[in-house]
């Protein structure tokens, strides 16, 4: 029969198992891209620039934790997080690094180079000026995940097509992107190529979930 105190060792490897599935930057990654929507490993592979195979392998490591589960569709699995509890994990451990650790301070330092601009427009004015025509605002993430949610009057318009859009967009309007949050780099390379084609743009560092913590209306599906 275990004591006590290989009771509790037991218990405190439970809880290292959780804290091994995230000692990985690219299966943070995956968190934070399924936290968007759910997804096949094809398309978690092609967001996250990594092999089909390794993308495999991570998601089975985040999946051992208890931190993904799976559905199956036709020939296709798709992964999804287990709940909310994940992204409150993931979110805190952020946001931990950000207060402890001196290198993310200089690293996100250099993410925002020459991207003055960065918040000029409130929350609470984004609606009211995306209704009125006074700004465009675009939803730089991939099309799966502006369906699954995206901030009311956003337009898709993902990074990868936002080259062959730009002689769409009109040149006398003040145009902000969004993607996934203050860590995604989608809108930095979007406002980045608007600016060079003439632009007036700007970024908004909120995501989905900041916006609708700040009462933004949210379209979801």
């Amino acid at each position: 029969m275990d004591s006590i105190f290989e009771i509790k060792g037991k218990l405190f490897e439970q809880f290292a198992a959780i804290g091994h599935s995230l000692s990985s930057p690219k299966r943070l990654e995956l968190l934070e891209l399924l936290h968007q929507c759910e997804k096949r490993v094809e398309t978690l592979a092609g967001n996250s620039s990594m092999s089909v195979a390794n993308t495999s392998r991570h998601l089975q490591v985040l999946r051992s934790a208890g931190l993904v589960e799976t559905r199956r569709e036709g020939f296709h699995i798709y992964y999804r997080l287990a709940d909310a509890q994940v992204h409150d994990l993931v979110r805190n451990l952020k946001s931990l690094a950000e207060a402890r650790l001196a290198d993310v301070e200089r690293v996100l330092a250099k993410l925002n180079d020459d991207m003055d601009g960065f918040e000029v427009i409130e929350r609470d004015q984004l609606v009211p000026m995306a209704m009125s025509g006074e700004i465009l605002v675009l939803d730089i993430r991939p099309e799966d995940e502006y369906e699954a949610a995206h901030m009311a009057h956003a337009i898709s318009v993902p990074l990868t097509k936002l080259a062959g859009y730009l002689d769409r967009l009109p040149k006398g309007q003040k145009i902000v992107a969004y993607c996934r949050g203050p860590y995604c780099v989608l809108a930095n390379a979007a406002v980045k190529m608007l600016r060079e084609a003439g632009f007036n743009a700007m970024r908004i560092k909120d995501g989905i979930s900041e916006l609708r913590a700040a009462g933004v209306p949210i379209v979801s599906n």
